[in-house]
């Protein structure tokens, strides 16, 4: 029996959702990046907004991601995932932990500062997750992520991938013709691990951070000499409206009404 080793994704592979998606979140981390720029860390003696580069380096993630799949490297790709998953992590935990710290009497949170100027290591991920995990501030939205074992087993599928646990892990890397259906079935799992982990960053950032919704309206007025529109400063950006409707709201309307009511923004 010979098998076809040959590239051979196919219509259907090249035309899956999860092309779309990452290109989605990809521009939206990158719009992110742009827009919380001018936010001052505070806790850190950074001229610039940490999370800046850290939205960015998401982006270029999931446009790695992107071209990998584009490739056929299922198993690969996962790996990336991983990382993927391990930075929005780091990026809940940075922010909380500023959170929790930071204080006038407390001006610079060493941990995170010196994590940002190299000089220190974050904890490690299970570290990290418990620390959000137990955290008061995040509990509402972390009791309503945690119904089930969604991020356990994204956690794990991950893991499977990236240290070829299984024989079949490293299978999904080739671009076997007898495999294509596994590997749609692949695809669709891939594309739902990517929007839960994108749900669960969004939400926590979104239910911690909620000035990083913001328009520029109330900024572009003070900018331009011209008196801010009554609530203007309370005004969501278009581009952050439009995917709390189209993934938060759309796929998990429960956490889409704590983050409305727990914020003082103007969501719709």
């Amino acid at each position: 029996m010979k098998f076809n080793l040959q590239p051979n994704l196919g219509k259907e592979y090249l035309e899956h959702r999860v092309f779309g998606e990452l290109t989605e979140y990809a521009d939206f981390y990158k719009s992110l990046s742009i827009h919380i720029s001018g936010w001052i860390t505070q806790g850190t003696n950074s001229f610039l907004n940490l999370d800046t580069w850290v939205y960015s380096s998401i982006q270029g993630t999931l446009e790695s991601i992107k071209d990998i799949l584009l490739k056929g490297r299922i198993n690969d790709s996962y790996a990336l995932l991983r990382k993927y998953f391990d930075s929005t992590i780091i990026n809940v935990y940075s922010n909380l932990y500023l959170s929790d710290n930071f204080s006038i009497d407390n001006f610079i949170v060493h941990h995170i500062n010196n994590w940002s100027k190299g000089k220190e290591k974050l904890p490690e991920y299970r570290v990290m997750s418990k620390y959000i995990r137990e955290s008061p501030k995040l509990m509402p939205i972390t009791n309503l992520l945690n119904q089930d074992n969604t991020y356990k087993d994204i956690r794990n599928r991950c893991n499977d991938h990236t240290h070829y646990n299984y024989y079949h892990n490293l299978l999904l890397n080739d671009n076997f013709v007898y495999l294509q259906k596994k590997r749609q079935m692949a695809l669709d799992n891939f594309s739902k691990d990517l929007e839960d982990i994108f749900i669960q960053h969004l939400s926590y950032l979104f239910y911690l951070n909620q000035h990083y919704m913001m328009s520029t309206d109330y900024t572009d007025s003070l900018e331009m000499g011209m008196t801010p529109d009554e609530d203007s400063q309370y005004f969501v950006a278009p581009f952050i409206q439009n995917i709390f409707d189209k993934v938060i709201k759309a796929k998990r309307t429960d956490i889409a009404i704590e983050i409305k009511n727990k914020t003082t923004m103007k969501l719709e």
